[in-house]
């Protein structure tokens, strides 16, 4: 058993794990990354899985990025490019008809199917950017925090609060309505108040739904709903676009940019112990039993893993453990990666086109996805499932060998822990044929194209991935764990109940997606308890 000591410990070497450890070191901290996996980047990485195929394992597409990471990071620097999608989203609805969506052809699109809803258009998203723009600034804050004691430990508190205030403030009336409604109605609820069309409605009410175990009438979704929206590709507002090289590329650019600053990545080591001395952590024990000594120890992994894994609980008040066990993680998400021979042919477009480089959905009302979300509370998975597939090779041909080409396939809805006692290791190649063969009613000979396949299950995500019940946003966006209660009321502030301990993962504000704020949010804590920001 060897002892080592650094600054600042970091478990887990994803994306916010990688961006803390830069904005730490560039202060002057000897930083250690801790790595379970051979690799870097956590759910935002590219591998192989079918010879001379490679894609994004798990996370898939670039929005949510943060511009002041980007910059600071200076990831153009270290390699990155990203390219945007030249159409928006594709509904294949059936064999004659579809919805296309992207700048000018929304417009038209959408008065295919109903000429008053592409006329609220305009005002739906003049409304809905209002909202974004104001919470678009809250994303690299802090949460206030609530303290215990009195007036003097409440002020700064209350100061952030003001702060806060000032910027809703600004809203006038018809915003302030809207914020309401996007944090307590549901997707459903919010886009049958605006239009009458089920394919716009699909479109929208997708992102509503996009990794939560949740019906688009669940209240609370049209929350997910907005926090899709705060992305940006390029200084393109709303813009999605994909990673050259896959999502993978972001990662390798933020590892790049930490090791320049220092900063010591070890892949291949799995923590098993936080070191707790006289009250405050004092590192970490590996797997190996090895002991690395740290004056601050930043977790990057999910809360439960941390809290119930790793830090013995009797360090932990009784309350917080009861909240960390009742903290809710479980999306709906099945992940396929396919290997296909050409470029799948829709029955309502069949010839390659732009539609190829979009997100394409295959739920064509929402009605299809409250019953896909239904099915598998009842059954374990949904009989006719939500699909989204983006064909990552239409944009980039570094992923698969010429005239080919990789899809990936975000699957909803199935169980996150199957009920009746059944494993995912007995039904996922069930489910995945099911996937396949969704997508294949809409482009016949999809099927026949597949020349391989990753296919990965809720727990499997899990295994592989550290998502605690497949979530991809490190426990669900709802309202009760969201900003100052993420994770939990009392620690939204990348503080744990333990000194020296802190989180910078997607468990805390601004919560899930490939942003790299909790990282920079929480690198920025820890040095203004350090006296330095």
């Amino acid at each position: 058993m060897a002892t080592s000591n650094t600054d600042i410990v970091i478990i887990g070497g994803g994306h916010n794990g990688l961006v803390c450890a830069f904005y730490l070191a560039r202060k002057g901290f000897k930083v250690t990354v801790l790595e379970r996996r051979d690799v870097v980047g956590g759910a935002a990485v590219t591998e192989e899985f079918h010879p001379g195929f490679r894609n994004s394992v798990a996370s898939y597409t670039v929005s949510l990025l943060n511009p002041k990471v980007i910059h600071d990071l200076d990831l153009h620097r270290h390699g990155l490019k990203v390219v945007e999608r030249k159409m928006s989203n594709f509904l294949p609805i059936d064999k004659k008809q579809y919805l296309a969506t992207g700048g000018d052809r929304t417009y038209a699109e959408v008065a295919k199917f109903s000429q008053r809803d592409a006329d609220q258009l305009d005002a739906y998203n003049t409304r809905l950017d209002v909202i974004a723009d104001v919470l678009r600034d809250l994303i690299l804050v802090t949460p206030p925090n609530m303290v215990e004691g009195g007036f003097v430990q409440a002020l700064p508190e209350l100061l952030k609060s003001a702060t806060i205030g000032r910027k809703l403030s600004k809203l006038d009336t018809t915003a302030r309505r809207d914020l309401l409604a996007l944090f307590s109605q549901s997707a459903g609820d919010w886009l049958d108040g605006w239009f009458e069309s089920d394919p716009i409605k699909a479109v929208y009410g997708f992102d509503g739904v996009v990794g939560a175990y949740a019906s688009p009438y669940t209240p609370g979704t049209a929350y997910v709903l907005l926090h899709h929206v705060f992305g940006e590709v390029n200084g393109k507002k709303g813009a999605w676009g994909h990673a050259i090289g896959g999502m993978g590329a972001i990662t390798q650019a933020m590892a790049k940019a930490a090791r320049e600053k220092g900063v010591d990545i070890r892949t291949g080591v799995s923590v098993r112990e936080v070191l707790i001395e006289h009250g405050q952590a004092a590192g970490v024990v590996t797997d190996a039993g090895d002991v690395i000594r740290a004056e601050k120890v930043v977790s990057n992994i999910h809360p439960q893993l941390l809290f119930q894994k790793l830090v013995d609980p009797a360090h932990l008040p009784g309350d917080f453990n009861e909240r960390m066990t009742r903290y809710r993680s479980g999306s709906a998400t099945f992940r396929m990666n396919v290997a296909l021979s050409e470029l799948p042919k829709f029955s309502c477009l069949p010839t390659p086109g732009d539609h190829h480089t979009a997100g394409i959905i295959v739920a064509p009302s929402l009605d299809y996805m409250d019953r896909a979300y239904m099915d598998a509370r009842r059954d374990g998975w949904s009989k006719e499932p939500i699909v989204e597939m983006v064909i990552s090779s239409t944009l980039d041909d570094t992923l698969a060998p010429k005239g080919k080409h990789v899809a990936s396939l975000f699957c909803q809805h199935v169980q996150p822990v199957l009920s009746g006692g059944r494993s995912w290791d007995d039904h996922r190649e069930e489910v995945a044929d099911l996937m396949i063969a969704t997508v294949d009613r809409m482009a016949p000979g999809f099927k026949k194209s597949v020349l391989g396949r990753m296919v990965l299950s809720p727990l499997d995500l899990e295994r592989k991935l550290a998502l605690v019940g497949g979530d991809i946003f490190h426990g669900q966006l709802n309202l009760d764990q969201l900003f100052s209660a993420r994770p939990t009321l009392g620690h939204g502030n990348y503080r744990a109940p333990l000194k020296g301990l802190y989180l910078c993962g997607s468990g805390t504000h601004p919560g899930g997606g490939v942003t790299g704020a909790p990282g920079h949010n929480a690198a920025r804590e820890i040095l203004r308890d350090c006296g330095l920001a």
